[in-house]
């Protein structure tokens, strides 16, 4: 696929998903498997949503946290698990390039969203313990708001370099992804660009979105 492929609409096929299983009855077991994932997930985290936004007594900075990350559970479940059941159901892997862009950058967002969360939700609960007679003053709505929000203004910039980077590639030959969705490494692998630059640049992103909230997160449980 030549540059500037990823905006040719007159393409039929970009890319074929291949991990995804072989055979019908392994695909019609893993049908099954996946929508009961998939129908778990989607009721318990729209049901903690609710509940949060319901219950007044819930309207705490702990349980907005727990709703947005249930939102963004919610989320990214839904832009990997529909694709993939329909690729059980039909048997079809097909996925085009502007689809295959846009799964990425999704999952990308959501999901770097959720690290950064996860890091403010430790910090809320080290405040919560460790400064209970600050917490209040400290742990404001104000604050919360600010936090979430510098979670998912984190994943939205991150996402954004991301795929803009990975959208300038060539890709030549075989256009059978090793995957089960378009995730970063098998795309880098189909590509005939120097991907030296994205690759440099996934190493420091990784850093900034997994590596950073990891440590941050076990600074703040180890002094709790």
């Amino acid at each position: 696929m030549e540059k500037g492929e990823w905006d040719n609409h007159t393409s039929p096929v970009d890319f074929v998903l291949l991990g995804m299983g072989n055979g019908p009855s392994l695909q019609t077991w893993l049908f099954f498997l996946s929508l009961l994932i998939y129908s778990v997930t989607m009721v318990g985290n729209i049901l903690i949503v609710v509940l949060v936004v319901a219950d007044q007594h819930l309207h705490t900075p702990m349980y907005f946290f727990l709703g947005n990350l249930s939102s963004l559970e919610t989320c990214y479940s839904s832009t990997i698990l529909p694709r993939l059941l329909a690729s059980f159901l039909t048997g079809d892997r097909t996925i085009s390039a502007h689809g295959c862009l846009a799964q990425f950058y999704f999952f990308g967002l959501f999901v770097t969203t959720e690290c950064y969360l996860l890091t403010m939700m430790s910090y809320n609960w080290y405040l919560a313990i460790c400064q209970p007679l600050l917490y209040t003053s400290l742990m404001t709505w104000k604050v919360s708001l600010q936090l979430a929000a510098a979670s998912w203004l984190g994943g939205l910039l991150i996402s954004t370099v991301v795929t803009s980077f990975l959208s300038q590639l060539k890709f030549c030959g075989p256009k059978a992804i090793d995957h089960f969705f378009c995730d970063l490494t098998p795309l880098l692998e189909l590509s005939c660009s120097d991907t030296s630059v994205v690759i440099l640049l996934a190493f420091i992103i990784s850093i900034l979105d997994i590596v950073m909230p990891f440590l941050f997160t076990l600074a703040s449980y180890m002094c709790i």
